[in-house]
């Protein structure tokens, strides 16, 4: 992935513990600063649906509320079935 320059501020306190972390995993203090990026960003990130919808066969053609509803009701069946109390 293409890395783009970009410039932010950050609290003397943190810099010194990123420098530190930097130092103790031997890797760039920029290094820390871009996995801290990436796992905010990806944190963040709104999926408009669930990353298994392609794959999973029996939500393939469902709109998201059914696909979410279908797993939903499969975990209860195999949490039900796991504990032997199926009603």
């Amino acid at each position: 992935m293409a890395k783009k320059r970009t410039m932010v501020y950050a609290d003397e306190e943190d810099l010194a513990i990123i420098k530190e972390a930097a130092k103790r995993y031997g890797v760039s203090e920029a290094e820390i600063i871009r996995n801290a990026i990436h796992r905010a960003a990806m944190s963040s990130r709104i999926w408009d649906e669930p990353f298994f919808r392609k794959t999973y066969k029996r939500i393939r053609d469902e709109s998201f509320q059914e696909a979410k509803d279908a797993v939903w009701e499969e975990k209860l069946d195999r949490y039900h079935n796991s504990r032997g109390d199926r009603s």
